[in-house]
C-alpha cells in the first residue's frame, strides 16, 4: 500500500516522530507481522538506519519486537497509540498545569501581584515572558541565554543537569570568563561531573557542590529560565518557563 507524502508528513507531526520511523511504522502496519529487512525493502529506509528506527520505535510502543530466528516485529494497533498519546498529553498537562499552581504559593508570585496591585506600567507579557518546550528547546534558549550575560550568570541544576550544561556551555562560560562576567554555578557534583568540572577552574567561575531541587538559568538579575519539569523526564516533554524581569530574578 503507497501513502500519499501529504499522509506521511500529517502522521509525523501528529505523533511526533521522525520521516524514517513514519515510513517503517506505516510499512508494518500495512504487513502486521514482518523483520527488519523486509521492512527496509517496504519502507525504503537505508537498512544501515533501520534497527535504529525499530529500536526508537519499540521503546515509544509503536512496535513490539517478537524473538526469534529472525527476529521479527509487530505493529501495535493505531487505536492503542493514539489512546497512549492522548494519556501521555494529560499527564503532562496535569504536570505542568500543577507545576503552575505550586508558584501561586511562593514568594516571588506575592512579589508579582504586588508589582501588579502598586500600579506598575503594565507590558505586553508576551514580550517578557514565554514558555518553551522539548529539551532541545530549552538547551537552546539556556545558549542565547548565556551568550547575552553582561554582568553574571548563575545556574542550577542536577548532576545529569550538570554535565548537559557544561558540554553546551563550556566554550560559552571560557568566552564570558575572559570579559570578567562572573559565573555561578550550584549542582550536585558526583565523580564523572568532577571531571567535568576542572574546565571551569577560572578566575570568575564560582561552582558550588549543592542539590539546589531546581533548575534554572539567570543573567545580569534581569532574565530567569526556570525548568518545571524532573530532570529524569522524557527530553521531548521537557519545559522551561522565560521571564525577562529584574524585579522577578532578584527575589528568586
Amino acid at each position: 500500500m503507497v501513502i500519499q507524502k501529504e499522509v506521511l508528513i500529517k502522521i509525523k507531526e501528529d505523533f511526533k516522530l521522525n520521516i524514517y520511523e513514519v515510513k517503517i511504522w506505516t510499512a508494518l502496519l500495512s504487513r502486521g507481522i514482518a523483520t527488519a529487512a523486509e521492512l527496509a525493502d517496504i519502507s525504503v529506509v537505508p537498512r544501515s538506519r533501520c534497527y535504529d528506527v525499530l529500536e526508537s520505535l519499540e521503546k515509544k510502543g509503536f512496535i513490539i519486537m517478537k524473538v526469534g530466528k529472525p527476529i521479527k516485529y509487530i505493529a501495535v494497533q493505531p487505536e492503542e497509540i493514539v489512546e497512549r498519546v492522548k494519556k501521555d498529553l494529560r499527564l503532562k498537562a496535569d504536570h505542568l498545569v500543577g507545576g503552575i499552581e505550586e508558584l501561586k504559593n511562593t514568594d516571588v508570585f506575592k512579589e508579582l501581584e504586588l508589582l501588579y496591585k502598586t500600579g506598575v506600567e503594565h507590558v505586553d507579557t508576551s514580550k517578557i515572558s514565554g514558555s518553551i518546550v522539548g529539551r532541545h528547546n530549552v538547551y537552546h534558549a539556556v545558549k542565547e541565554m548565556a551568550n547575552r550575560a553582561k554582568k553574571s550568570l548563575t545556574i542550577t541544576s542536577t548532576e545529569q543537569g550538570f554535565i548537559r550544561k557544561i558540554n553546551t556551555l563550556k566554550n560559552i562560560i571560557i568566552n564570558l570568563n575572559k570579559k570578567g562576567v562572573k559565573v555561578k554555578i550550584i549542582a550536585p557534583i558526583n565523580e564523572k561531573a568532577a571531571k567535568k568540572a576542572k574546565i571551569l577552574n577560572l578566575k570568575n567561575v564560582e561552582l558550588k557542590d549543592i542539590d539546589p531541587k531546581v533548575r534554572f538559568i539567570s543573567i545580569d538579575n534581569k532574565e530567569f529560565l526556570f525548568m518545571t519539569n524532573r530532570d529524569d523526564i522524557h527530553p521531548e516533554y521537557d519545559n522551561a518557563i522565560w521571564v525577562n524581569s529584574e524585579f522577578f530574578t532578584k527575589t528568586s
